[in-house]
């Protein structure tokens, strides 16, 4: 079994907390912090079992930004 590094975002929406991992396309969501980690923990598992360690992205230092868009 190969150990990946990942790096991930957590955020409260609403009632829960969501978890993003920033190197591929996987989020999950839970009643608290830690429930919203180890649910995307699991998720990440899943979705290695069907997809090549090559696809990983690497992130490096990423940073929160503010951002404003106009909308009619």
């Amino acid at each position: 079994m190969k150990k990946i590094n990942l790096k991930s975002v957590v955020w409260k929406e609403g009632r829960y907390y969501v978890a993003q991992c920033l190197n591929v396309d996987v989020s999950s969501f839970g009643k608290t912090r830690k429930e919203a980690l180890t649910n995307l923990d699991e998720a990440l598992e899943l979705y290695f079992e069907d997809q090549r360690v090559s696809r990983v992205h690497k992130v490096e230092k990423p940073e929160l930004v503010a951002l404003s868009v106009n909308h009619v």
